[in-house]
């Protein structure tokens, strides 16, 4: 069974001479993304497999140096590649708690029994999350468990939610 690959950051550009690169890191917090080496990095020229040799946060990104990088120029060539790490590289999520890799694909209905859509895309808000739909239109629906989320079941690929297919 082939690994599925989650997409855990983005190359935002070089950083400094020697060879490291800036990244725009999707893991909560931030710096969690050098957990998880070696990263697949994806982009324009394909794809490459790189060891992450070090790396620290710097401001709101992540800087790390990888192996087989030396100068800006190789780094520069990166910008933009997506960095992607297998699913079972992840800790079990805690009960009651999603990765929201596992959550895209997930077809959502409401309480009437009406088909939203399915999850494309999370988005994080300054609030709380929402989930991205897209069926007949696209929806936009606050990822809060209880008042709008009533029960996701990973197992069936549903999310079941209180929210009004007009909206």
């Amino acid at each position: 069974m082939e690994e599925r690959q989650v997409i855990v950051g983005e190359v935002a550009d070089a950083f400094g001479v020697k060879g490291w690169v800036k990244i725009h890191s999707h893991t909560e917090p931030p710096a969690n993304i050098l957990r998880y080496t070696p990263w697949t990095l994806a982009g324009k020229d394909g794809t490459k497999e790189y060891n992450v040799v070090s790396g620290r946060t710097h401001g709101t990104f992540v800087v790390a140096r990888l192996e087989g990088l030396d100068d800006r120029d190789q780094a520069l060539k990166l910008r933009t590649s997506k960095i992607m790490v297998p699913k079972e590289r992840f800790p079990p999520a805690e009960p009651g708690h999603y990765y929201w890799a596992d959550l895209e694909g997930l077809r959502i209905i409401n309480l009437e029994g009406a088909d939203l859509g399915t999850v494309v895309d999370m988005m994080a808000t300054g609030a709380n999350d929402v989930i991205v739909a897209r069926g007949e239109r696209e929806r936009l629906i606050p990822f809060v468990i209880g008042p709008f989320v009533k029960e996701i079941k990973l197992s069936e690929g549903t999310m079941l939610v209180d929210w009004d297919a007009d909206f």
